[in-house]
């Protein structure tokens, strides 16, 4: 499916950006992994250990010099670039709105709104000059609706699916496709402390129940929907924002069945 793409993934130590790298290598794909943390190592290694194609590089994706780095890095070492995945992200405050601060707020948006903004500024260029390319982006179900995450968080996520369908026609007519991923709960190192009291309770068989799935999603799920929107199979998608969410998104506020 994404046989010889080269491919840059931002948040590859842990969590989503780590299972959509270890499958994109395992589809085919040359992937740069790039994280803050020293965890995008254990993704490569992973990666090289089962036959595939990565390299690592440490980055804050809300550092306009790294981002052109890192960038640059896809293109010298694997001749050029054929998507970025924009999916490096944090929770935000996890406080409420009178207790969040400025520095909390820019901080959240610094990574999961400007950081998004920098993947597809300095990654456009190279798509549109070669009249290809694809961008994803990690947005949340928090952007559709209220009460899947805190204000500054939510208000981040909206933020990246606005981003994506008014850039979808700022790259009118170039070949260069944009879209977003919006997960439902998905359990990773983000989503960890919900896990944690849920399994204290002992309540785990709780979590996500309100969606019509009756569950929470793992990474390789969302995984496999970058995987997709990064492929030539996904042609005509495009300004999208796709919930990946169990289908909690799909409905106004109902109250589940009680036995």
């Amino acid at each position: 499916m994404l046989a010889e793409k080269r491919i840059v993934i931002t948040g590859a130590g842990s969590g989503i950006g780590r299972a959509t790298s270890i499958l994109a290598a395992s589809y085919g794909a040359k992937v740069v992994c790039v994280d803050i943390s020293d965890g995008v190592n254990d993704t490569v290694t992973e990666i090289e250990r089962n036959g595939g194609s990565a390299l690592a590089i440490a980055a804050d994706v809300s550092d306009e010099a790294a981002v052109i780095e890192f960038i640059e890095h896809c293109i010298s070492q694997f001749g050029g670039i054929d998507g970025i995945y924009a999916n490096a992200g944090v929770s935000g405050g996890r406080k409420s709105l009178t207790e969040l601060t400025v520095e909390d707020w820019q901080r959240t948006l610094a990574v999961n709104t400007v950081g998004v903004f920098l993947a597809i500024k300095h990654s456009a260029p190279h798509f549109i000059g070669q009249g290809h390319g694809a961008i994803v982006c990690t947005a949340s179900v928090a952007g559709l609706r209220a009460n899947a995450g805190g204000v500054d968080y939510s208000a981040s996520k909206a933020g990246v699916i606005s981003i994506v369908q008014t850039t979808a026609y700022q790259l009118y007519g170039t070949g260069v496709r944009i879209n977003a991923i919006c997960p439902g709960l998905i359990e990773t190192g983000m989503t960890k402390p919900t896990f944690d009291m849920a399994r204290a309770r002992g309540s785990e068989d709780k979590i996500g129940q309100i969606n019509p799935a009756k569950r929470y999603g793992q990474p390789q799920e969302i995984g496999e929907a970058a995987c997709f929107l990064l492929s030539d199979r996904a042609s005509y998608v495009n300004g999208h924002a796709l919930p990946v969410d169990g289908g909690l998104s799909a409905s106004h506020p109902w109250v589940f069945p009680r036995k």
